[in-house]
């Protein structure tokens, strides 16, 4: 079902892009996990006392001493959630919609290949750059723990966590994706499809403000991801993570059914 020259394509189109995201991450992961300090708390949780309702909007909440609950705190409670997010809506316009807005589609769907194979691949163009993200943030991160406090992380823990932000990037993707199949127009498509996520991210930064408007949580995906859930090993994350996954699987399988079955105007 998969073409193997459009994946390449793919691939090819979206690395450049790749790397420039890990590079970011790169130097994010290296700065902060610089700024943990076992013995004397973390230069962050200083500041997050300081500022607790600028920090607890961003999710950037004061960690407990053990370092994969202080990456959490401070690298998954905003850079992993935005970063990824931002690469989603760049590549599923990339993949579809741009093509479809310039006409390019035109060459793939009259080779003889089929339209559901032709969004396949691209999805899993997509879905191999979430999961090269995420899976280079995971080893990063072991490598720079290993490095700066040799010992100190729960590497299964953080694995784990890796997981949970996984799913969600995917469900993340499944929206853009499916926004990119459905509309024609290269605009409406990265409108929807990083309005949807964009708002989702902006309840739970509300929700994190305060009391007043901490039920507002409900209303977005993001609390699906628990991040001191998985830590803690309670089966809510887990759930959480599960649900996260299944919706990933279903957004994509609805963008591949819309895709085949579209008027491209082409």
């Amino acid at each position: 079902m998969m073409n193997w020259t459009l994946y390449k394509r793919g691939m090819q189109g979206i690395w450049k892009m790749l790397v420039i995201f890990c590079a970011v991450l790169t130097m994010y992961f290296t700065i902060i996990v610089s700024m943990f300090d076992p013995a004397l708390g973390s230069v962050l949780d200083e500041f997050a006392k300081a500022m607790p309702d600028l920090m607890a909007v961003v999710g950037m909440t004061p960690a407990s001493g053990e370092l994969v609950s202080f990456m959490a705190a401070y690298l998954y409670g905003f850079l992993m959630l935005v970063f990824p997010m931002v690469f989603s809506i760049l590549s599923a316009n990339k993949l579809i919609a741009r093509h479809v807005d310039r006409g390019s589609m035109t060459y793939l769907v009259a080779a003889p290949v089929r339209r559901t194979t032709v969004a396949f691949t691209q999805m899993k163009v997509m879905g191999t750059g979430l999961f090269a993200l995420v899976f280079y943030a995971s080893m990063l991160g072991i490598v720079t723990c290993e490095l700066s406090f040799p010992g100190e992380l729960a590497v299964g823990t953080f694995l784990l966590l890796n997981a949970g932000v996984l799913c969600l990037q995917l469900f993340i993707g499944g929206i853009c994706f499916l926004s990119s199949c459905f509309f024609n127009d290269s605009k409406y498509a990265v409108g929807v499809g990083a309005g949807i996520p964009a708002l989702g991210f902006i309840i739970q930064m509300m929700a994190n403000a305060g009391k007043e408007l901490e039920n507002a949580k409900y209303a977005t995906f993001f609390t699906l991801f628990d991040s001191d859930g998985i830590i803690a090993g309670e089966a809510g994350a887990y759930a959480g993570m599960a649900v996260l996954f299944i919706g990933a699987v279903a957004l994509f399988a609805a963008a591949i059914a819309v895709f085949s079955k579209k008027d491209l105007h082409i």
